[in-house]
């Protein structure tokens, strides 16, 4: 049941990663859902509240669990943290920690230092996440540093169609939200992202399952390139038989 519960939870509010678990190996499966479970529950746990402390004590609740399975200790019963000690090891477990670290940025307020700043936010978020799954289901170590690029562009083409709604709610998520510089942003990572197909036969067939995620990423990126204004639009995006080909295509 606990699985189940993982699937139906990123069904409903991650409907883009869960269009690309289905495709997975059925191995696969049995790791993804529990992993983007507990991504849908650490990324929003700094948006429920507009207390900063609480934030942080929600933060820090899925730290403790990630110790426990880490440690190999009894894990506190919950749906997701569950499935997720089935699921991963102490090695996932520890770059978990890191990804719900990284996650302190998003309840204040405070933009990123630089360009460097904001590409490691994205590395230790949707590129961290996107490699934990490959180790749990078999990549190869020397695969790391391109799954976690392939990673980060997938978070940054969410993050810029994020970017008008963190800009309502008070952040400051570009560094250079210019046309100029939102075109530079997408090239930079673009031109570090490795292809799809090479990618995949690294990993073999349930590790490469993950990258199924980054199925419209590299065509938003593009679109950042020859259209960056439609960022601040809110206008990034596919059409729906757009998405529905690439996933096809994935």
């Amino acid at each position: 049941m606990s699985l189940e519960a993982c699937r139906s939870l990123v069904e409903r509010a991650d409907p883009e990663r869960f269009s690309a678990a289905q495709l997975g190996t059925e191995t696969a499966q049995k790791v993804l859902w529990p992993l983007y479970a507990m991504n849908v529950e650490v990324s929003r746990a700094p948006w429920v509240t507009q207390e900063p402390m609480i934030a942080e004590m929600r933060l820090q609740w899925w730290r403790d669990a990630l110790e426990e399975i880490a440690e190999g200790k009894p894990i506190r019963a919950h749906e997701v943290t569950t499935a997720l000690g089935t699921a991963i090891g102490a090695r996932e477990a520890a770059l978990l920690d890191q990804l719900v670290q990284a996650r302190r940025w998003d309840i204040y307020k405070d933009g990123f230092d630089d360009e460097a700043a904001l590409l490691a936010y994205l590395d230790n978020t949707a590129g961290l996440l996107m490699w934990v799954g490959a180790l749990a289901l078999g990549a190869p170590e020397d695969a790391k540093a391109d799954v976690i690029a392939y990673g980060c562009a997938a978070g940054l083409a969410r993050f810029l169609q994020a970017a008008p709604e963190l800009e309502a709610r008070g952040r400051r998520p570009l560094v250079d939200g210019t046309p100029e510089g939102v075109r530079a942003l997408c090239k930079t990572v673009l031109s570090d992202m490795p292809k799809a197909t090479t990618l995949k036969r690294r990993l073999g067939k349930d590790a490469a399952s993950v990258i199924t995620e980054g199925w419209q990423t590299r065509a938003l990126l593009q679109q950042g390139i020859k259209n960056p204004t439609r960022v601040a639009e809110g206008a990034l995006g596919l059409s729906e038989f757009g998405k529905r080909w690439r996933l096809l295509l994935s």
